[in-house]
């Protein structure tokens, strides 16, 4: 059977821009399928669930991928967050399996990456607010996975799915302030060049689907063919 396209979804128009110009060679099911859905969970709901809906078994796995907000200190900017969990301001945490085996991909390719729980707030986070989410867990902030994972577990749950950030801006050094544009080039860059992580990711998750369980390989499942009479 043919292997399905890889879905990835960005929240902005840049995004796309920069993983559309990555090198997707070899990504199983070829090209993938890019989408911006537009900033906020609202708009990230509504995209996602209409693909899902119009292609049921159209996608081999899902990646949010885009720019974000570090809100642990000692990351700069450039450097890539992968989730491994995402959690809401209502307390909902969705488990993200994807995070240390995207994490190992990304360093094998010379990227700083780090592996950690992903916030989804409904505004921009600043100040005070960014060490309240560090102190309760979380290493990034955006403003649109949870509202993805939640559509997945919903309407797909058994399709994979991953999560990464490249951080725009930091604690020590926020949005709006100067600086904020070099780091937004080199951000930009850095999104383009997680590419091959990505397709080496989809790759292998999707040749572990494909392998056996130990279970089976000795055990062939007996033919429902009719037997030839003797």
């Amino acid at each position: 059977m043919k292997p399905a396209p890889l879905l990835v979804l960005c929240a902005l128009g840049p995004e796309v821009w920069a993983l559309r110009g990555g090198d997707w060679r070899g990504s199983a099911g070829g090209p993938p399928v890019l989408v911006r859905t537009g900033v906020g969970r609202r708009r990230a709901s509504l995209t996602v669930r209409r693909l899902l809906t119009a292609a049921p078994g159209g996608y081999g796995a899902v990646v949010v991928a885009g720019f974000g907000a570090a809100v642990a200190p000692g990351v700069t900017p450039g450097d890539v967050i992968v989730a491994d969990g995402v959690r809401d301001a209502e307390g909902n945490h969705f488990a993200v399996d994807s995070g240390p085996t995207l994490t190992r991909a990304l360093r094998e390719r010379g990227l700083t990456a780090h592996t950690g729980v992903h916030h989804t707030a409904d505004h921009v986070v600043r100040g005070l607010e960014r060490r309240a989410l560090h102190l309760q867990g979380a290493l990034a902030v955006d403003m649109e996975a949870a509202a993805v994972l939640a559509a997945l577990r919903e309407l797909r749950p058994a399709l994979p799915a991953a999560v990464l950030r490249v951080v725009v801006d930091t604690p020590e050094r926020e949005l709006l302030r100067p600086g904020t544009l070099p780091a937004g080039v080199r951000a930009w860059r850095t999104l383009r060049a997680t590419v091959p992580a990505l397709v080496d990711w989809h790759h292998r998750n999707r040749q572990d689907r494909d392998r056996p369980s130990p279970g089976t390989l000795n055990h062939p499942t007996p033919s429902t063919l009719p037997q030839e009479a003797s």
